[in-house]
Formats: C-alpha cells, sequence, structure tokens
C-alpha cells in the first residue's frame, strides 16, 4: 500500500498532476488516480517510474510506497 499523503505532497511540491503520473506510467489518468488512492496497486516498474518522476532517492523508496 502506497503513502498516499506522502505521494500527493511531493506531488503537490513538484507540481505534478494525475495527468503527468498516467503519461509517465503510460496508462489512463482514471487508472492513476486509483493507484494513487490505493484502490489499484503499484507493480514494480510502475512504482520506480514514479519514484524517479517524484525524485525520491532510494532510501526513501519505502516511506512513499510501503506504507503501513
Amino acid at each position: 500500500m502506497v503513502n498516499t499523503n506522502k505521494i500527493k505532497g511531493r506531488m503537490k511540491e513538484l507540481e505534478i498532476t494525475q495527468a503527468d503520473v498516467a503519461k509517465c506510467l503510460d496508462i489512463a489518468q482514471p487508472t492513476a488516480n486509483q493507484k494513487i488512492n490505493n484502490v489499484r496497486p503499484f507493480d514494480l516498474d510502475e512504482a520506480e517510474k514514479l519514484a524517479k518522476l517524484l525524485g525520491i532517492e532510494s532510501g526513501d523508496f519505502g516511506v512513499y510506497f510501503f506504507a503501513q
């Protein structure tokens, strides 16, 4: 389960929209919304692409993508 608040916060900081995320992941915008909001899971490749888009350091990857 992703840390929705951290992901959304980072997106807001960088002024990245869900449409930007969808384009980066090559998915539809509604699907990006569902993934960000934990309705659908990210696969590892998608999580890595999103981390790169958001400039998330490898040491912080778990904080964003493995929320409890």
